[in-house]
């Protein structure tokens, strides 16, 4: 069963990864994106997936359901947007979804 690499080891390899992507705001994670993020957190205020499974939790992220991979118009699209938990969201991060 493979193991996660000692945090030593991750950083290097998580610090590659994020000079392909861009920095956040070449990513377009900008003032505008926290505004609307606001927005839409005020008006979604808790996480979709937990609440299909009967749950209730605050969310805190707004994620992006298919990942827009720098297509703005994906980007901006609120029909592309769900609020999740912090939890939530690292899990279908993590899944590569």
């Amino acid at each position: 069963m493979p193991t996660k690499p000692p945090p030593y080891l991750a950083r290097p390899r998580r610090k590659r990864q994020d000079n392909r992507r861009g920095s956040r705001y070449e990513r377009g994670y900008t003032y505008r994106w926290e505004k609307a993020r606001a927005a839409f957190l005020g008006e979604h205020p808790l996480c979709k997936a937990c609440y299909q499974e009967g749950r209730v939790e605050p969310a805190t992220v707004v994620d992006h359901i298919k990942p827009h991979r720098g297509d703005l118009t994906l980007f901006w699209s609120t029909d592309n947007w769900q609020s999740l938990c912090k939890r939530c969201h690292d899990v279908k991060t993590g899944r590569g979804e």
